[in-house]
């Protein structure tokens, strides 16, 4: 791979005697990774079932390295949510940040949803996760990735940081930014990145990460922690940015995470002429672990409190206000908190206990949609089929990974459910592929109607 002059020379400043190391790691084969959904399945039950060759990441306890000849971004499971497809040194961000159920929590940059994904898992389906982007396209593929993993309790939103902190000034317990950047991290794994490296180098993004950092800090309640992480290794982009916000904002101070894996290697703020608490920070080397390269901050916020919600929607409904809704409901143990409803255009969404009055903000889903109201009858969404449990619904069809029916539902097609034991208490039915929820389908005789969101359809 041909590296830029100019990069090739500041890491030779940085690395020292470990230059030509690094130099030669750009030479090996690209890692995958896969993390296993722990909301829908533990760890240890999806080694049972996952026909792929997996080895551990030894910092993540939900993390695999795959082979590529496996492609499990084209087996059945993946449509299910058992696990989301991330390189291995990314997923350290939302590993290393301590949600507990019940908190408040922000992704600030969280498009494709890699990091908002293992945060909404954490949260158990309590509290609140935004998970923010500022751009419209990427925000559409947080939300698949959001609803894909079942996450009821999630609010997502296209916003630049400066417009959300007038809803949420001090009032977030977790906050995650995983910051735009020049990318260095990732030249092994696409290198057209390096052309990108070259238009828009660490000094272009050095700005808009000190600018975002500063915002992020306002919407942190006292005592509350933020993790700051790139993929690239510009101690610009790195630990100046960190050392830009200690000096700003002196109510934060760096939570060292250096000692939590023995390859994690001290960031240098030597590099930045920083303060000495930043090497508490942590620099992910290709040619330390098996990862691509990363840097991870974790700080906190001196004090304690927080700010409260926004004032709450007093357009919220109830239950009883639909009967539709009601009766589909009637025979099932979602688990879920229903107490809260939402209807725009006839389109019924479950909110978190914790959603305020968003009157002005750009939002693509509040909570979880359940589906749609339609001439006196609902039709229950694919995110809702997604947040389930096999057991919650009465009527479910589930088949083998191996039945060539699972391939043809989730490309679309009418499938021939003749000989399978059905319930036949009504017709629509949750479909599962080894019990694991993929969608709806409705019963017309022997023949199940696929009722399969079309934008996630299998092409091939």
């Amino acid at each position: 791979m041909q590296l830029p002059s100019t990069f090739a020379g500041r890491m030779e400043k940085i690395l020292g005697a470990e230059y030509d190391e690094f130099m030669k790691s750009y030479e090996q084969k690209r890692l995958y990774g896969l993390r296993v959904n722990n909301r829908k399945i533990s760890t240890e039950q999806f080694l049972k079932i996952a026909p792929f060759h997996l080895t551990r990441i030894p910092w993540i306890e939900n993390g695999f390295y795959y082979d590529g000849e496996d492609q499990p971004g084209k087996h059945p499971y993946y449509s299910a949510g058992l696990y989301y497809l991330q390189e291995p040194s990314a997923m350290t961000p939302a590993n290393i940040l301590p949600v507990k159920p019940g908190e408040r929590v922000l992704d600030l940059c969280a498009a494709p949803g890699g990091k908002s994904t293992e945060l909404g898992v954490k949260l158990k389906g309590q509290g609140l996760l935004v998970a923010n982007d500022i751009s419209a396209s990427r925000a559409k593929a947080l939300l698949k990735n959001i609803e894909l993993f079942g996450i009821p309790n999630a609010l997502i939103t296209s916003e630049p940081p400066v417009n959300l902190m007038r809803y949420f000034g001090a009032y977030f317990d977790k906050i995650l930014i995983d910051a735009p950047c020049s990318g260095e991290g990732m030249f092994r794994k696409d290198p057209s990145m390096v052309k990108s490296w070259e238009k828009n180098g660490p000094e272009f993004y050095a700005k808009i990460q000190r600018e975002i950092i500063l915002q992020a800090a306002a919407m942190l309640k006292p005592g509350g922690m933020m993790l700051y992480s790139t993929c690239t290794f510009s101690a610009e982009e790195d630990e100046g940015t960190i050392e830009y916000l200690l000096s700003e904002d002196p109510s934060f101070h760096v939570i060292p995470v250096t000692g939590r894996y023995e390859g994690f290697a001290p960031a240098k703020p030597e590099l930045v002429g920083g303060r000495e608490e930043i090497r508490g920070c942590v620099r992910i080397w290709p040619h330390r672990m098996n990862g691509e390269g990363h840097f991870v901050a974790l700080l906190q916020k001196d004090g304690s409190g927080a700010q409260e919600a926004p004032k709450g929607d007093s357009a919220a409904h109830r239950i009883t206000e639909f009967p539709e809704l009601a009766e589909f409901l009637r025979p099932m143990q979602t688990g879920l908190d229903l107490a809260l409803l939402e209807v725009r255009q006839e389109k019924i969404s479950a909110l978190p206990a914790e959603m305020g009055d968003l009157k002005g903000l750009h939002y693509l889903r509040t909570g979880l949609y359940l589906g749609e109201l339609k001439k006196k009858r609902f039709e229950p969404s694919q995110a809702f089929a997604m947040a389930l449990e096999k057991e919650a619904f009465p009527a479910t069809i589930s088949l083998p990974a191996d039945d060539i029916r699972v391939r043809k539902y989730l490309k679309g097609e009418t499938i021939d459910v003749s000989g399978l034991p059905l319930d036949p208490s009504g017709s629509w039915q949750m479909v599962c592929v080894d019990g694991y929820p993929l969608g709806w389908g409705k019963l017309a005789g022997g023949k199940l109607k696929n009722k399969y969101h079309p934008g996630w359809r299998w092409q091939s």
